[in-house]
């Protein structure tokens, strides 16, 4: 029994079981947390004996393994630190789990308390803290002209010990009182409340912070270290490269088209586009500073953009530029009414109202009475609660959207150009905004300076001199200037802003690596057959322009940096642009060891950003949310999705040699088979620099979310689906140990599997599941996963044809 016992405790078979088990059952509680409640999760799973258990065999299995293999004679300390770091995490949580405290401290201005709030067991209990604290006073600050909060900061005074003293706390500053953390949580509706949340947890604290450094030592010795897998395949890849002298053929075309809907009514559209704004006056009148709804200064120029891409669903309109169009639309409302350029992809929604197919003139929405055509339904859809709605009621709700912009911009709202003096919120406004508080000859302009101008643009159309209309736009220049807070408007930020938006950096990046991808490929898979001088020459010009590329996109990611003020990768459309980036540089650090991989990286950072330039995908440059704004943030953020590149690289490699075990032939079996060795040797090193970065960078999102909230460690469906994902990819990586199961075909299939994790982590919790990190969530997730549908029965079948040759 005890012989059956150590050979089960120290089986490589066991981690890998373990690891799946352990994998399965965290993704099943993201869902009973959904369907059941956070607290339903946590006695189920998470806190449960037998999860406890669970953990405590990986450290059984750890702790054989290492005694069986003598690893500690063989120097394997890379392997070691990073295995004895875990143990002691798992040891910091159960730490925190017995010993910390973690409540909320609810005041109001003027009131001191000592009784924190502590949830137990669905009940609420209060613990006495060793100080009070009284609430002075609560400060909500704003975005300038904007709702959205920009921070939220409680001044307290702390009374502990005889002694009193004064403290400020906001999101991301944090107290400290005799071993208490108090961070700013939430707040009251009206402003005179705070809601703080306290933890003491010194001690695990300590333990976890300290396995959290020994994991990144550890890391950096499992890929640095002289006796590391990592360096070990290294040496192996360079001395299979001396072996391999061609390479295999296959054909890659890359084939685009592009589909213009004709306009119903093409005269209409015809004469829009022949009265076309003087290109000179739209780019000035483009370069005027406004105030987005969101309380960031921006151009005309970018107001445009976003404008044009919600209501035609494309940068430009037959051949006008943004501003032409926004211009135009202002000066020519009677005409652009009639112009069917309104995006509409429902044929349900168009056949019920009548509309124009694909695309439909605003003056459709209205029937001949003037009564909105989807008011009836709209009352209806909004009604239900949003877990009820249709796809039907989402396309309405986004079709009224649409129509409702158009609106506004007939009545010249949204264009908010005009500052009020001394405005304590440092609002802006639009010349069809309510302007009551304006006065004397500020609200005379203002109410009527946009109606003088556009009158000129419409002689300027008719005749052909823009001079008075460029005197008005100086004008209201003039008046921004006067009336504006002085740190409202930086010339140089707004200057940035117009050449970012014309660069157009991740639109030309996206075709260049594509096409440079798709040629390094062909030149790969074609030197196998015949190796030729001029190849290599010709795989060295096109990796330096990969490099131009590559350094055009930062060039646009440090742009888009200095316009926001913060990292280029908070939302949605900039992680996608920052994956692309870092597959990029990851096929650069390939460059040389594998032409294969270098080509599939960049062609995967051409079809992320695709995808990042889609419809659905926001562009758009808003201010962080008060959580946001941490300095962990940015390192967090950054390590992890890079991670994302180099699995999304090893997603790829997988995929290729599965396609070359498939068509091998008796004639070129060993060429390939070198090939296939080689490419293998590439996933597995790159699979270990991303687990490695996803390790980091999970943790580095821990103790963000402990500087932040007080707590590393929460559950939250995306920090469990990035522990899942860790898991998931250890497994792939310690499947080489199974001597009598590892097979080519096997390691590359689940380096292939593996990356539906990083898509669930990624997409998926938005979608599915619901949470703290379910800020990019979007409807159109949906359209993603049925793509995906198609590539795993494709992956499926390439799995099944590969295994006879594997």
């Amino acid at each position: 029994m005890k012989a059956l016992f150590e050979k089960f405790a120290s089986s490589y078979a066991t981690t890998i079981v373990l690891f799946l088990v352990y994998a399965f059952g965290l993704a099943m509680a993201t869902f009973i947390e959904k369907y059941h409640g956070t607290e339903m999760a946590k006695t189920v799973v998470y806190y449960s004996p037998l999860f406890i258990l669970l953990q405590g065999l990986f450290v059984v299995n750890f702790v054989a393994v290492v005694i069986k293999h003598q690893l500690l004679k063989r120097g394997k300390w890379g392997f070691i630190l990073v295995h004895v770091s875990f143990v002691i995490i798992l040891l910091g949580a159960l730490v925190s789990h017995l010993s910390g405290k973690e409540g909320i401290l609810h005041l109001r201005e003027g009131e001191s308390s000592n009784q924190m709030a502590v949830q137990a067991s669905g009940e609420t209990g209060y613990h006495t803290l060793p100080f009070r604290v009284e609430l002075v006073k609560f400060t909500l600050t704003r975005y300038p002209g904007s709702s959205s909060p920009s921070s939220y900061e409680s001044v307290v005074l702390v009374h502990v010990d005889g002694n009193t003293y004064e403290g400020r706390i906001f999101m991301n500053n944090v107290l400290d009182i005799k071993g208490y953390r108090l961070f700013q949580a939430s707040y009251d509706k009206d402003e005179k409340g705070t809601v703080l949340s306290v933890n003491k947890d010194v001690a695990g604290r300590r333990v976890t912070y300290t396995g959290y450094v020994l994991l990144t030592i550890g890391l950096i010795c499992c890929i640095a270290g002289r006796n590391s897998r990592f360096r070990q395949l290294g040496r192996q890849l360079s001395g299979l490269r001396g072996a391999v002298k061609t390479i295999a053929v296959i054909a890659v075309w890359l084939t685009a088209s592009t589909i213009t809907a004709q306009p119903a009514d093409a005269s209409m559209f015809q004469a829009v586009q022949k009265f076309a704004i003087d290109p000179g006056h739209a780019a000035r009148f483009g370069a005027l500073p406004m105030q987005s709804y969101n309380g960031r200064m921006q151009p005309v120029n970018t107001f445009a953009s976003e404008v044009l891409r919600k209501l035609h669903k494309s940068d430009k309109i037959g051949d006008l530029t943004p501003d032409q169009f926004l211009l135009s639309f202002l000066a020519m409302p009677d005409m652009w009414m009639r112009v069917p350029f309104l995006a509409l992809s429902n044929k349900e929604i168009a056949g019920k109202y009548g509309f124009t197919s694909e695309e439909f003139a605003y003056i459709e929405a209205f029937d001949t009475g003037g009564n909105y055509k989807l008011q009836k339904e709209l009352d209806e859809v909004y009604s239900k609660m949003p877990a009820e709605r249709s796809r039907f009621d989402k396309d309405l709700i986004k079709l009224d959207e649409q129509i409702n912009i158009c609106y506004q911009l007939l009545s010249y709202q949204m264009l908010t150009l005009f500052p009020r003096e001394n405005d304590p919120d440092r609002k802006w406004y639009a010349a069809g905004d309510d302007l009551a508080l304006f006065s004397g000859k500020d609200s005379l302009f203002v109410s009527q300076v946009l109606t003088w101008y556009l009158a000129e643009v419409q002689t300027a159309l008719k005749e052909g001199t823009w001079e008075k209309a460029d005197e008005i736009l100086a004008m209201i220049t003039t008046y921004q200037n006067a009336k504006a807070n002085p740190l409202d408007i930086d010339p140089m930020k707004i200057e940035a802003e117009l050449k970012y938006n014309k660069m157009n950096a991740f639109r030309w990046c996206k075709i260049y690596y594509l096409i440079l991808g798709g040629l390094l490929l062909v030149l790969a898979f074609a030197s196998l057959f015949k190796k030729r001088k001029w190849m290599g020459w010709l795989v060295w010009l096109l990796a330096a322009c990969v490099l131009v590329t590559f350094h055009y996109h930062m060039l646009g990611m440090g742009a888009r940096w200095y316009i926001a003020g913060r990292a280029p990768w908070s939302n949605s459309y900039e992680t996608m642009v920052y994956v692309s980036w870092a597959s990029v540089c990851a096929g650069l650090l390939f460059m040389r060891r594998s032409t294969i991989t270098f080509a599939l990286a960049t062609l995967f950072g051409g079809v992320i950003l695709f995808v990042s330039g889609l419809n659905w995908m926001d562009p758009e440059i808003n201010p962080l949310v008060p959580v946001l704004k941490s300095p962990w943030l940015m390192f967090h953020v950054a390590v992890i999705v890079a991670a994302y590149g180099f699995f999304g690289i090893s997603c790829l490699i997988g995929i290729t040699n599965l396609v070359m075990q498939s068509v091998r032939s008796k004639t070129y079996t060993p060429l390939l088979s070198l090939r296939i060795k080689e490419l293998n040797i590439v996933n597995e090193m790159s699979l270990i620099i991303g687990l490695a970065l996803m390790t980091i960078g999970t943790f580095l999102g821990a103790v963000w979310a402990n500087e932040s909230w007080g707590r590393y460690w929460g559950w939250d469906p995306k920090e469990t689906w990035a522990l899942i994902t860790m898991i998931v990819y250890a497994a792939v990586i310690h499947l080489r140990l199974l001597k009598s199961l590892y097979t080519t075909w096997l390691f590359n299939l689940a380096s292939v599997a593996a990356f539906s994790s990083v898509l669930m982590t990624y997409f998926g919790v938005n979608y599915f599941l619901s949470g703290m990190h379910s800020y990019g969530q979007n409807d159109h997730v949906g359209g993603i996963f049925l793509s995906l549908a198609f590539f795993v029965a494709a992956v499926a079948a390439l799995a099944v044809l590969s295994y006879k040759n594997k």
